[in-house]
C-alpha cells in the first residue's frame, strides 16, 4: 500500500467533504455537462448543480446565473484547454456582475489529479481507482 497514494485519496477526500458541505449551504455548483454533474452525485455532492452544457451557451450561463440571484457560484469545469478558459472567462464575467467566482475546489482537484483525469465526470472513477490501490476499496468515499 503507497502512502502516496494514501495521502492524495484523502486529501481529495477532504476537499469533496468541503465541497459537499459548501453546495449543502447553497452555492450552485457549475460543471460542463451532465456527465460531469452525475459524477459529483456519485460522490455524495448532493446541491444545487448547474449544468453549462444544457444551457447551451456561455452568455446562458452567465443569465441563469444571474437570474436566480446568486452571490457565489463555484466553478468546476474540466481541466482540458476548453475547460481552462471557460473557467477564466466565467470568473471574469461573474466578478464583473459582482458574483465570486470560486475556484478554490477547481484549483484543488487540478492540483492533486489534473495529470491524472481530464475532466470532472471522471473523478468518480477516478476515486475509486485509488481506493484500490490503497487498500480502501471498502471504505466509502
Amino acid at each position: 500500500m503507497s502512502t502516496k497514494i494514501k495521502e492524495k485519496l484523502e486529501k481529495i477526500q477532504k476537499l469533496l467533504e468541503r465541497l459537499s458541505t459548501e453546495s449543502a449551504k447553497g452555492i450552485v455548483i457549475i460543471v460542463e455537462g451532465p456527465n460531469d454533474e452525475k459524477a459529483l452525485r456519485e460522490l455524495c455532492i448532493n446541491g444545487e448543480i448547474l449544468s453549462a452544457k444544457t444551457l447551451k451557451s456561455f452568455i446562458h450561463v452567465i443569465s441563469e446565473i444571474e437570474e436566480r440571484g446568486h452571490k457565489e457560484v463555484i466553478l468546476l469545469m474540466d481541466f482540458d484547454r476548453r475547460g481552462r478558459e471557460w473557467t477564466k472567462r466565467l470568473m471574469h464575467n461573474l466578478e464583473g456582475m459582482r458574483i465570486k467566482a470560486n475556484v478554490l475546489f477547481w484549483n484543488g482537484l487540478l492540483n492533486l489529479a489534473g495529470r491524472e483525469i481530464k475532466d470532472i465526470e471522471g473523478l468518480a472513477s477516478y476515486m475509486k481507482t485509488l481506493e484500490k490501490k490503497s487498500g480502501l476499496e471498502d471504505s466509502k468515499v
